[in-house]
């Protein structure tokens, strides 16, 4: 089902949506019963765009050929580290309305289908890879709304990231799930978000979402995450600033960035290299 926008209105379910993912518009390869047409829902960047299941022409995991299904399933339990999830999907209720999770198969789909789950949020993004190519059959298959947000684990998020995080959190329907590979960092990350932005939280007790219990390490450049939540804190210390304000006056992503970069280095520098005591 198409519509002409998200706005402040609720999503259809099987519905797929690619917040500022450039549509691929290709020729659809006829074999994929499930493809249908694309089209932008607005030209104005403060909107989403909101599509059917995207074409992949020539893709090696077409799922309409016994091949192309093989290999995807090989690439989600092999390529993909699939088979340590199988058992373990890193699964918590961060409210009654809402879960994180790591990557799902077409299993865990029709398991959170059967759960109540009406929208997935897919912080991998759109990629041609047999992961999510499944996912997103399941997601079909089952009803859900396939939401498609990419963000990074390695690097803070930039403006836009932020506050279309906060529109997703408004306009979903829920109960909804979000993921990203193991479950750990970006879904950290939109968990600290969902629990501010929708939950009204302070970000002082949201960020208890990026810990060890989710399996989320600060150490390395996943803690650039860490960073950006505490370089808010800090200022926050020194003058007290709505989180959004300080996001839209104070925050500059390529600042935050370099800071972060230039402390780790010299962490590696000092620990690791030269293994001062």
């Amino acid at each position: 089902m198409l519509m002409e926008g998200l706005g402040r209105r609720a999503l259809s379910p099987g519905s797929v949506v690619r917040a500022r993912t450039p549509l691929y518009a290709g020729p659809a390869t006829g074999r994929q019963p499930w493809a249908r047409s694309l089209r932008t829902a607005s030209a104005d960047p403060a909107t989403f765009t909101l599509a059917s299941v995207p074409d992949f022409p020539d893709s090696r995991f077409d799922l309409g050929t016994p091949e192309g299904r093989k290999r995807a399933r090989h690439d989600l339990m092999w390529v993909d580290h699939g088979f340590l999830r199988v058992m373990f999907q890193n699964l918590h209720w961060i409210s009654p309305e809402m879960a994180r999770a790591n990557q799902p198969s077409p299993e865990h789909v029709r398991r959170y289908a059967a759960m109540g789950i009406k929208t997935i949020i897919n912080l991998r993004g759109v990629n041609d890879s047999g992961q999510y190519h499944l996912e997103r059959e399941a997601c079909l298959a089952e009803g859900i709304a396939l939401v498609d947000f990419p963000v990074r684990s390695r690097d803070v998020p930039t403006v836009e990231q932020i506050f279309r995080a906060k529109e997703i959190f408004e306009t979903v329907q829920y109960p909804a799930l979000m993921h990203c590979k193991s479950g750990a960092d970006r879904a950290g990350l939109m968990g600290v978000l969902y629990k501010h932005f929708r939950l009204g939280i302070p970000i002082a007790e949201a960020i208890e979402q990026l810990s060890l219990k989710y399996l989320h390490v600060r150490q390395g450049k996943t803690g650039m995450i860490d960073f950006f939540f505490d370089s808010y804190l800090a200022d926050n210390a020194l003058e007290p600033t709505p989180f959004e304000q300080w996001v839209r006056e104070k925050y500059d992503y390529k600042t935050q960035r370099e800071k972060f970069m230039g402390q780790w280095w010299a962490n590696i520098l000092v620990d690791k290299i030269l293994r001062r005591e």
